[in-house]
């Protein structure tokens, strides 16, 4: 249970902090950071992709520092972000057990720094970090899993807060300056704040990196043909019980609940080694190939619900399960790991030498 849907870092051998604390490599930006963006290109993907992950690195490094008690120059944190020139603006803090869980930062770049990329960079990028399994916040972020697996991240009061966050910073600056980031967890709390800002046609850059998926392991299956078999049948029994309990569809003329969500389309970061996002690799082909041999108003109904979102509702109980989402820009790490903790981990995020695949999925 420890590393569901966590946060969980590869270790590595740990280094000396000038306080005298015992601290891990993974922490030290000067050990495990992407060193080499001296410069941001904010039109490379790759770029962009590292600086998002280092921001969420900064968010847990920021926990990590308050559960230590690491102040001022003793603090490993602000590395993470001062580098690539942004400020921390806000923390967040979950007002169960007072962790810190996200981070507001503004990108303030010299004037040396002006050039036309800058244009693409964010002003704002809202971070979450993912699970941390140490004392002072181990607790508070398990139970917001089990909230993940049930479907009722977005009826805790740590989602109300990012979302209260997210709501207030778009309102001042505006949609386009704004980005959302995550890591596990976390990124299930940027993914939850995207889609309730798409219900309102507020469509924000999203970074979502090893966004956790509940459902069975069928993408771990190594036949293909076993696995196609197994995911056809899921289809015709999730959308046949979307329509017996008419969930999806009250008549013929019922709007497509996906319609208002379709136009957004976040950057979902996916290792098919970790089995706690990889399902997204096998939603979004299997629901091509359901159009490619005929039965696609099948697979784009299965798409949008849930077997086990189906039977809450069906008992009366609200559901909202995070990883049903219309479109997104897919991207698969196909770089070997060596196992599911480095698959999961997001320092992988910013190598320069990732081997990637990376599709636009969008729901028609």
């Amino acid at each position: 249970m420890q590393w569901l849907l966590g946060g969980y870092q590869e270790p590595a051998a740990a280094a000396t902090s000038t306080f005298g604390i015992m601290a891990s490599e993974r922490e030290e930006f000067s050990l495990s950071g992407p060193l080499h963006l001296t410069v941001v290109d904010w039109k490379n993907a790759h770029h962009r992709r590292s600086v998002a992950a280092s921001l969420v690195q900064g968010v847990r490094i920021l926990e990590r520092d308050r559960q230590v008690k690491r102040q001022g120059s003793q603090a490993l944190a602000p590395p993470w972000w001062e580098f690539f020139h942004f400020q921390l603006i806000r923390q967040l803090v979950d007002d169960v057990d007072s962790s810190i869980f996200g981070a507001i930062y503004e990108f303030k770049p010299p004037e040396s720094h002006y050039h036309n990329s800058v244009d693409e960079s964010p002003r704002y990028v809202i971070a979450f970090r993912g699970t941390i399994t140490k004392p002072g916040s181990m607790s508070r972020d398990l139970e917001l899993d089990v909230c993940i697996i049930r479907n009722g991240l977005h009826e805790t009061s740590r989602f109300e807060t990012a979302i209260q966050a997210v709501r207030n910073v778009v309102a001042t600056v505006g949609k386009s300056n704004v980005w959302l980031a995550g890591h596990s967890l976390g990124a299930a709390m940027a993914l939850l704040a995207g889609k309730t800002m798409a219900k309102t046609g507020i469509f924000l850059q999203a970074f979502l990196f090893n966004s956790p998926f509940i459902s069975a392991p069928i993408e771990r299956i190594k036949n293909k043909r076993v696995k196609h078999g197994l995911r056809i049948a899921s289809s015709v029994i999730t959308a046949g019980l979307a329509l017996a309990t008419k969930k999806s569809y009250q008549n013929s003329r019922s709007v497509d609940p996906f319609a208002t969500l379709s136009a957004w389309a976040p950057h979902l970061f996916v290792n098919p080694g970790d089995h706690f996002c990889s399902e997204y690799i096998g939603y979004f082909e299997h629901r091509k190939k359901m159009d490619d041999i005929g039965i696609g108003a099948i697979g784009r109904l299965a798409t949008q619900n849930s077997l086990g979102g189906l039977l809450m509702s069906a008992t009366g109980r609200e559901s909202e399960p995070l990883h049903l989402i219309p479109s997104a820009n897919l991207i698969v790490n196909l770089t070997p790991c060596q196992d599911f903790r480095e698959a999961h981990g997001i320092h992988q995020w910013w190598r320069p030498d990732l081997h990637i695949k990376s599709k636009l999925y969008n729901y028609k």
